[in-house]
């Protein structure tokens, strides 16, 4: 089962994610974001982090220029797209880096799983599935219900986001889809915007070993 921490804003907690063997570190690089990493951690720092946890840019309907300018200066391993970014931009960026798209889903969608992600199937490593709650942008805290997403082909690994906490490791590992590659987990591992409690991210990692 991987991992994602996302809104990651020390250089100290990297350092403690890569102790704990997480796989995936989120930075979102969008200044609306009570997460902004943008002017937490120094283009230098990220740069020459040495850790094996891999380092992925959050960013939401950002240019291609303004991407690839931030993989390059932070020496990201993965962007996320969590806007309303095109195919074709998704396209454009995998000839440099990793792609995940994000996709805010609510349950109230008409749209089906499969007919939301059919133009992006070519064009992304990833998938993520995040919870749509009003206008915010991820971090919501809020849950949507995953049996749209087991009954739904896919056929691309996977995340599930959205309000995960400690008390859904029962759930996240009952969770069964031939493509569920990982959990991405946010505000309900902090104690502030930014800040996480790690304590709380070993409980989720020693959860998720049990049997």
């Amino acid at each position: 089962m991987n991992i994602k921490v996302c809104g990651i804003t020390q250089m100290k907690q990297l350092q403690q994610l890569d102790g704990l063997n997480i796989d995936f570190a989120g930075f979102i690089f969008h200044k609306d974001s009570p997460r902004y990493v943008g002017d937490k951690i120094s283009k230098d720092e990220l740069q020459s982090a040495d850790f094996d946890v891999k380092k992925v840019g959050v960013f939401v309907n950002a240019t291609y220029d303004e991407i690839i300018d931030t993989v390059e200066d932070y020496g990201l391993d993965i962007v996320q797209l969590h806007g309303d970014e095109t195919p074709e931009l998704c396209e454009q960026l995998l000839e440099d880096v990793e792609v995940i798209k994000a996709f805010s889903i609510s349950d109230d969608d008409e749209m089906s799983i499969d007919e939301m992600i059919a133009d992006y199937d070519e064009v992304c490593d990833y998938y993520l599935f995040d919870t749509k709650a009003g206008d915010a942008i991820g971090g919501t805290g809020v849950k949507f219900d995953w049996k749209k997403i087991a009954k739904s082909k896919i056929e691309k690994p996977f995340f599930l986001s959205g309000g995960i906490s400690v008390d859904d490791i029962a759930k996240i590992k009952a969770f069964k889809h031939p493509d569920y590659f990982g959990i991405d987990v946010n505000s309900k591992f902090e104690k502030s915007p930014g800040v996480k409690d790690m304590a709380l991210l070993l409980q989720l990692k020693q959860g998720l070993k049990s049997k």
